[in-house]
């Protein structure tokens, strides 16, 4: 696959040049020899109750343990040590609802400063405790949607020393009692429900559900989202949010407890597609430290100016770079509750051009869904304040970057594209331009951040030259690291570190570049075996959007008697590109061109949408399963089913012209 190694982008604010790269090479080389006197002088800048004795305990490997014997509390560190400033009465949080009036107009819409939220985490952290007696060590389930509540629960959570897991609010009931069953929860918060593109999602009720399979937590917080009269309440074990508040001083105060750096803090649960969901355990000191760094050095914003992230409190994204790091710097954030392009496709504009925004976190895929929409929709707002976008969540191809750098930044902004994974908390990969200016690529990650030692090896763990691509591992441990599989430490052994012993194997297949940039390509497993080529999903579907008629587009590999497997592609066209056989034969060129032969889709299906998930990843087993006949599985973690509707269709209409009938 073609890359754009040397393409390097600088404007009037950002105009670091190649130059830079080697000046940074010799700044990350001095931190990954000294690994623990780098990140000990990132630790040193946040309040400790305790300081550490040790920076790294390597005596267990993998089990890595970081800052030994130091205290903290991550919801003083949020809060608590703003409301001792002068940024007691800034604004910390700005939320928006997904209803709106006749005018577009949001009509729901709340703010806090700092000292709303430290009132309000006081009070709830009371209520938890006294009313329920969660405290150290307790294991609390949030199955909630994007409200301030949500926020809230997690810091006073964090307050009282007890340990949560974050479960996505559009999984149903059978993967929600799958991760209690796991997670094993004293107490469950939740909603009577939420909107979704204009519709109640009930949530409570799937919560019921759930606790039919996965009984045991011994109470139910419900927060009334949307005032709901019907809420199957069970007397004794559930309870509204707001009745269980009302007995709570407005001025309740609850002393954060000093927590040890290696005890853990929460647990993140992988989407478990392929089989039972792993409990990512991450622990409270490492995990300060790393969200800080990333804060710091990736995003850098301003006092005075304004943060939003899109992703889900239910993934590694919202749980780190929502609910916790813009809060420990202080910032000003912005939270969207409903779908990305309801009631039109502008509504992300509208809230960027609304509350000034200045840096956006959100998802490639988003990306390219508003591309299909035109450019016409983010040219009606003022997108000015904006200063810089990043990405994470899958690769982004060079097409996006170029999009947003060009449409929604007016050829002024700062575009990157961060690489991490619910295992990391953490961005080991991306251009930091709030640490180190350096040159702009479209479509890299960029080069591996201070403190980490990355690489891209091959079978056999060697390091490979620029332009092979082959397997990416982090050679040393780093402060973000996660502390085991929950209740299963062999599988985390086997799924880490048995691939390439010594080495964190991170299952993506990547490619470096003669400047040292990375460029990950994508899951190693999601790759299509072609007559012995092996072609990644990422490379097939980045020359297909390269196609100045595509959208979107989706591949994935279908068993063939003679060449094992054969990529077809689902492609959805920009508007005005005819979608027609012509254009069939010139994206199986464009793709020849680009890759070889070898890769030329077998069939390309035109639809007008794709099977996403709410945090935009593309369900390529949906496709596959609907083109092989399987089971098309659980789908309720689906943004739009009738998407599956729509390749359902594709499909059909095609098998009727290749079988030579006349379509209806």
């Amino acid at each position: 696959m073609k890359l754009p190694f040397d393409t390097y982008v600088s404007n009037e604010r950002y105009k670091a040049g190649p130059e830079a790269i080697k000046a940074y090479w010799e700044l990350h080389r001095r931190t990954v020899e000294d690994i623990e006197g780098y990140w000990a002088s990132i630790a040193r800048e946040l309040e400790w109750f305790r300081p550490w004795e040790k920076v790294l305990d390597a005596s267990n490997p993998p089990f890595y343990k970081w800052f030994v014997g130091g205290e903290l509390n991550l919801s003083y560190l949020a809060i608590d040590r703003h409301v001792k400033t002068w940024r007691k009465n800034k604004l910390a949080l700005i939320w928006e609802g997904e209803p709106v009036d006749q005018t577009g107009y949001p009509t729901d819409r709340r703010k806090f400063t700092y000292y709303d939220l430290w009132r309000e985490v006081n009070r709830v952290a009371c209520m938890l405790h006294c009313n329920f007696g969660i405290g150290k060590g307790d294991h609390v389930a949030l199955y909630m949607p994007m409200i301030p509540e949500v926020l809230i629960a997690i810091l006073a959570i964090w307050r009282i020393g007890a340990v949560h897991t974050t479960i996505f609010s559009g999984f149903s009931a059978d993967a929600l009692a799958d991760r209690l069953a796991d997670f094993k929860p004293r107490m469950i918060i939740t909603t009577d429900g939420f909107w979704r593109r204009g519709k109640v999602v009930r949530l409570k009720d799937i919560v019921d559900k759930a606790l039919e399979k996965a009984p045991g937590a011994e109470a139910v917080l419900v927060v009334r989202r949307l005032g709901l009269n019907d809420v199957p309440m069970t007397e004794g074990r559930d309870w509204f949010w707001e009745d269980s508040l009302r007995g709570v001083k407005q001025n309740a105060y609850v002393e954060p407890l000093p927590v040890k750096s290696e005890d853990p803090s929460h647990i993140l649960y992988t989407s478990g597609t392929t089989g039972k969901p792993k409990g990512i355990v991450h622990d409270t000191g490492g995990f300060a430290v790393s969200i800080y760094a990333d804060m710091k050095q990736i995003f850098a914003v301003r006092d005075d100016e304004v943060y939003w992230c899109t992703g889900d409190i239910g993934w590694g994204t919202g749980a780190w770079y929502v609910a916790f790091g813009p809060f420990l710097m202080g910032l000003t954030q912005v939270m969207y509750e409903g779908a990305p392009d309801f009631p039109q496709p502008d509504r992300w504009w509208s809230i960027i051009e609304r509350y000034g925004v200045n840096v956006f976190f959100t998802s490639p895929t988003a990306i390219r869904m508003f591309m299909r929409y035109g450019e016409e929709w983010p040219r009606k707002h003022d997108l000015s304040t904006l200063r810089a976008i990043f990405t994470v969540g899958e690769p982004q191809n060079p097409e996006a970057f170029w999009w947003m750098y060009r449409v929604l930044g007016n050829e002024k902004i700062f575009v990157g594209s961060t690489w991490g994974m619910t295992e990391t908390a953490a961005v080991p990969l991306d251009i930091a331009p709030g640490f180190y200016l350096l040159p702009m690529k479209p479509g890299t990650n960029g080069p591996p951040r201070p403190g980490y030692d990355i690489d891209v090896v091959d079978d056999k763990g060697n390091p490979l030259p620029p332009g092979v691509r082959g397997y990416l591992v982090i050679r040393k441990p780093w402060p973000g690291i996660l502390h085991g599989i929950y209740g299963d430490p062999e599988r985390y052994i086997k799924t880490y570190w048995s691939r390439f012993p010594g080495m964190f194997y991170a299952g993506d297949y990547a490619i470096k570049d003669k400047d040292g940039y990375i460029w990950v390509l994508g899951r190693a497993d999601e790759v299509i075996k072609v007559a012995g080529h092996r072609l990644g999903t990422y490379e097939l579907e980045s020359a297909l959007i390269s196609h100045p008629a595509v959208a979107e587009a989706a591949v994935i590999g279908i068993p063939d008697p003679i060449k094992g497997e054969v990529p077809i592609a689902f492609v959805i066209p920009r508007e005005g590109a005819k979608a027609d056989d012509a254009l069939r034969k010139e994206l199986r060129d464009h793709v020849r061109k680009t890759i070889g032969p070898i890769a030329e889709p077998a069939q390309i299906y035109f639809v007008t949408k794709l099977p996403k998930t709410r945090s935009g990843k593309i369900m390529r087993r949906v496709l596959k399963a609907i083109v092989v006949g399987g089971q098309i599985g659980d789908l309720t973690t689906l943004e739009d089913e009738t998407s599956v509707d729509e390749v359902k269709r594709a499909f059909e209409e095609m098998k009727r012209e290749i079988a030579g009938q006349t379509t209806p």
